[in-house]
């Protein structure tokens, strides 16, 4: 058995093909869907991921705002700025760029968020309603994730989930996701006591820890269906997953490669965010004027 790619590429541009559709028709409506994105410092890393937002935001037709700053910004002034956004009728999504410098309680700031612009999904209002089952925007890396299932008719229902890793923006809650599709979950961390008796028992086997090709066959039942949502370096400097996936490819049923598994989703779920939180407002406002 050989397993099976899962093509977050190939996956990613359908869905990006719908937000166009659906920005075309916001636009002759005369909206354009507009994405915030601010962003604090000089990290490398968050460089990269904004230039790449950017670009698919004019390339779906959306209006995208960069709004940068040095890292002695103060939080107030951050602040300041997130408000401003916040009351900014033409920008539909707010997103700020993590990690912040030292200065910047990130919690607070991620609270400042209207949670109705709130497309990382961060905001605690959000993630309650995820929990409860209630309409929010859902983090994007997790709602890709789910996402693929779904394109490959991945059922997580009656399913063991393990998740490893514990993160706010993808442990938690794409476990969180998957007890919503009936799975039953289990997450492992950095303090679990041997990680593999644990990894073996799962159908599907999601890996959020960040280190280079931790994950083996030894990790893996036959079988299971393997996520991997680490982008790591190895030895060469070559970009690599959690998982070797060379040495897991004979045991698994359905792998995510890296690059080109769930990182094209992160930025395809933000889209379809922001529109959705365009149309929201357009709903809204129909509401008021029937009124």
């Amino acid at each position: 058995m050989t397993a099976k790619t899962i093509d977050g590429k190939a996956v990613s541009l359908k869905i990006k093909e719908q937000v166009k559709t659906r920005v075309e028709k916001l636009k002759e409506q005369g909206i354009v869907p507009g994405l915030a994105v601010v962003l604090v410092g000089e990290d490398s890393a968050s460089h990269t991921y904004v230039k790449n937002k950017k670009k698919t935001c004019e390339s779906l037709g959306m209006r995208s705002d960069l709004h940068q700053f040095p890292d002695t910004l103060e939080e107030a002034e951050l602040l300041s700025v997130i408000d401003d956004l916040n009351k900014d009728p033409d920008i539909h999504g707010i997103l700020v760029q993590l990690p912040l410098p030292k200065q910047i309680d990130e919690f607070k700031v991620i609270q400042a968020i209207d949670p109705s612009k709130d497309v990382d999904g961060f905001h605690p209002v959000s993630v309650g309603n995820m929990v409860i089952g209630k309409e929010a925007f859902l983090p994007c890396t997790p709602h890709g994730i789910m996402k693929l299932l779904e394109h490959y008719g991945i059922n997580p229902a009656g399913k063991h989930t393990v998740v490893i890793g514990r993160s706010n923006i993808v442990g938690k809650p794409i476990g969180q996701l998957m007890l919503q599709q009936d799975a039953t979950v289990t997450y492992c961390h950095s303090k679990t006591a041997d990680l593999a008796s644990f990894t073996r028992q799962a159908d599907i086997l999601v890996s959020a820890i960040g280190k280079a090709k931790l994950i083996d066959h030894s990790f893996v039942k036959p079988g299971a269906v393997v996520i991997d949502v680490g982008m790591n370096r190895d030895e060469n400097g070559k970009l690599c997953g959690d998982v070797d996936l060379a040495d897991v490819q004979e045991t698994a049923s359905f792998l995510t490669p890296v690059p080109g598994g769930v990182g094209p989703m992160t930025i395809a779920m933000l889209m379809e965010n922001t529109v959705q939180s365009a149309e929201n407002g357009l709903l809204k406002d129909k509401n008021i004027e029937t009124m």
